[in-house]
């Protein structure tokens, strides 16, 4: 049977054991919380090498395909490590991203560097790293990226990222292929950055195109759409300039499950009508079949995660809500009031009582819109118990703050009943760290 994990709420290894508690990876989630203190971030490995497997498996009828994984769905050291072992590149999008890579002892040339913005220290850091492909996004960093090569004496490897026309159905802030989009280089710009490159910008390799559509896609038509725009595209410019580009990024995005209303396609699913559609075009228009590139981000490491936290304070509104809070929030977890991102939850030390109430889980900051989720069904909730957030592996670490000045939660490995820190909890001298007081305020 295949594994469809981006299909699945829960990680993979979810159990409840015999007093009723929620074990993930065989560990029993309210001694995590004891040990480690909440809130707290858990990845369970078993999933997180399932889904790597998994897109292996479904797309082993392609030989010519190569996946990125996008960091920005969380990059920490020991997540770079897994997906190295399982044999995944990376799509970086920032200096850090790229230095945590590095650091971590990855090959290079599994790297592509992406962004709309990229400064000339993060290009001058790619090309003297070697990376393996940078994206260029507009003409700016065409000519930067030149200039900085020729300055270095090297040759550059890139890729074209284009907007290619498509809207898929998603927030409109995860967006990113529709022709009103802050990324890529528009379809009429094409043959004039492609021309500057076949004559102007000698210090740069132009390999193929790269376009993106959004993320939290549920729809594989999507993808067929691309690759259909992608491939003409190609077959154009081999006419218009005589290159035989073979390489097209076709991004990732797909979608995951993070309640029960939400019906994404399997990894098999997208596989299928990837592979298909990369054929048909390429027979129909008699193009050689071109090495793909996939950047699954959130599909890979969101179904791993969960988050736990502590249960504290309740209000009764009168004839209103109930709320109950939480030991953090929209600072450990910002898309709720982003994206009104919504998330199943259980208690984990009441993993077999009746859901008998309504309530409102609400974070600790100082604000009115810090809600993690709305109007929920859970079991009686007390002060101490403990809440498990599921679907959290992606964008929650992320894209988490210092807001109210608090401290960021760690993170815990958990595999066979074994624990580890991968980031430990911030401390308060951590809050101060950088700041400076000027000498002539002492």
């Amino acid at each position: 049977m295949k594994d469809n994990i981006n299909q699945l709420i829960k990680p993979i290894t979810t159990t409840v054991n015999s007093i009723g508690h929620l074990e993930i990876g065989g560990c029993d989630l309210v001694e995590l919380a004891k040990e480690y203190k909440t809130p707290l971030y858990v990845i369970d490995e078993a999933t997180l090498r399932g889904v790597c497997k998994s897109y292996r498996e479904a797309f082993s009828d392609y030989e010519h395909v190569k996946f990125l994984y996008a960091s920005k769905a969380l990059c920490t050291s020991a997540i770079t490590k897994i997906l190295d072992d399982e044999e995944f590149g990376f799509d970086v999008v920032s200096d850090g991203e790229l230095y945590t890579v590095y650091r971590t002892g990855v090959d290079m040339k599994k790297i592509l560097f992406n962004g709309n913005n990229k400064s000339v220290d993060e290009l001058k850091m790619a090309i003297d790293l070697e990376i393996g492909r940078i994206s260029v996004d507009n003409f700016l960093e065409l000519a930067t990226l030149d200039k900085i090569a020729d300055l270095k004496k090297k040759k550059v490897d890139i890729l074209l990222r284009i907007t290619p026309g498509i809207e898929c159905h998603t927030h409109e802030y995860i967006q990113t292929g529709h022709l009103d989009s802050k990324f890529g280089f528009d379809m009429m710009q094409i043959d004039m950055a492609v021309d500057l490159i076949q004559n102007q910008y000698k210090n740069l390799n132009l390999k193929g195109l790269h376009a993106h559509t959004g993320s939290q896609i549920f729809e594989t038509k999507v993808y067929c759409d691309e690759i259909e725009i992608l491939i003409n595209e190609l077959v154009r410019i081999k006419k218009k300039f005589n290159i035989e580009l073979k390489e097209i990024n076709i991004g990732g995005g797909l979608g995951v499950r993070y309640t029960i209303h939400d019906n994404p396609p399997s990894v098999h699913d997208i596989a299928a009508s990837i592979i298909n559609s990369v054929k048909t075009h390429c027979e129909e228009l008699n193009y050689p079949y071109p090495l793909i590139y996939l950047e699954p981000g959130r599909s890979i490491i969101s179904t791993a995660g969960t988050t736990l936290y502590t249960v504290g304070s309740k209000k009764q509104v009168p004839n209103g809500r109930k709320y109950v809070s939480v030991d953090g929030g929209m600072a450990d977890n910002p898309r709720p009031s982003l994206y009104q991102a919504e998330y199943t939850a259980q208690v984990a030390n009441k993993a077999n009582k009746d859901k008998n109430e309504k309530v409102t889980i609400a974070g600790r900051y100082c604000e009115s819109g810090d809600i993690l989720l709305n109007e929920i069904k859970m079991p009686k909730l007390e002060a101490g118990d403990i809440l498990c957030v599921y679907n959290t592996g992606a964008y929650n670490y992320s894209m988490s703050s210092n807001y109210n000045r608090t401290s960021k939660p760690a993170m815990v490995l958990v595999n066979s009943g074994q624990s580890d820190i991968i980031v430990n909890r911030e401390t308060l001298e951590d809050i101060i760290r950088n700041d400076v007081i000027p000498s002539r305020l002492r």
